[in-house]
């Protein structure tokens, strides 16, 4: 597909991975429409965004609200006048060990519910739902070709520490098979980018020590940068032969 001629939803849009894929869609042409809980990043963004050859829509989004999805997928229907692609790129953590024992006091703490339904709500069931509303909207119109884009995570591999956000990004690796051959009837293509370390808002929050450490093992010597991971998405989006499969853009680091 051309990206000029994509009519594309990206969630997770108001800053980090989200904003720069938004911005790199508007600068060749496409229609965006991007949402994210925070509405003051959407309103800059769409400033950012203004004079670009696309045009860029925002609206509050929560993905863990199925209710909301369903709206703002209509309403990017009717904003856009179509609907052909999805990047599905909205995603939160909530580390910690499933098991920890204080080394002191020898004290158990457990992984809470809170931040295991946090996670999963996010990066596993509202992607899922961002995903079937998108493609019940292109299936009824009847437009194709059309594109899905996850963003899942070098964690799916296993990562110490991310019970919840490995569980919610292997099954998203894994529904991307499962997607591809569903939706292939219609028309849809479906293909996921696994980033690695990326200099995200996310990222940018996680312990210093940890942070350190994991960049002194990658082998290409430094942190990734969004413009690393919209390579590979804009591959998955342009090569109408690519489907069911999970690029991992990791500069070599192995979880």
């Amino acid at each position: 597909m051309e990206l000029k001629n994509l009519k594309i939803i990206v969630t997770g849009g108001a800053q980090g991975m989200g904003a720069h894929f938004v911005k790199r869609l508007a600068e060749a042409g496409a229609q965006v429409a991007a949402g994210d809980v925070k509405e003051d990043g959407l309103a800059v963004l769409q400033k950012e965004c203004t004079g670009m050859p696309g045009k860029v829509h925002v609206r509050k989004l929560d993905v863990s609200n199925e209710t909301e999805i369903g709206a703002f997928v209509d309403w990017a229907h009717d904003a856009m006048g179509g609907l052909n692609g999805l990047i599905n790129n909205a995603g939160i953590l909530r580390d910690g060990l499933l098991v920890k024992k204080d080394r002191e006091t020898g004290a158990i703490k457990k992984m809470s519910r809170a931040d295991w339904d946090a996670v999963i709500g996010v990066n596993l069931t509202g992607a899922t739902f961002m995903v079937r509303d998108v493609v019940a909207k292109m299936a009824g119109s009847g437009i194709k070709p059309g594109v899905i884009v996850n963003v899942s995570s070098i964690a799916r591999h296993g990562n110490r520490g991310q019970s919840n956000y490995v569980s919610a990004k292997a099954a998203l690796a894994a529904n991307t098979v499962t997607w591809a051959r569903e939706f292939a009837p219609y028309g849809i293509r479906v293909g996921a980018v696994a980033p690695g370390m990326i200099e995200t808002p996310m990222t940018q929050g996680m312990n210093q020590k940890a942070r350190d450490a994991l960049v002194a093992n990658i082998p290409v010597g430094r942190i990734g940068l969004p413009e690393d991971i919209w390579v590979a998405a804009r591959f998955i989006i342009e090569c109408d032969y690519f489907d069911a499969r999970t690029i991992d853009v990791d500069g070599g680091l192995s979880m």
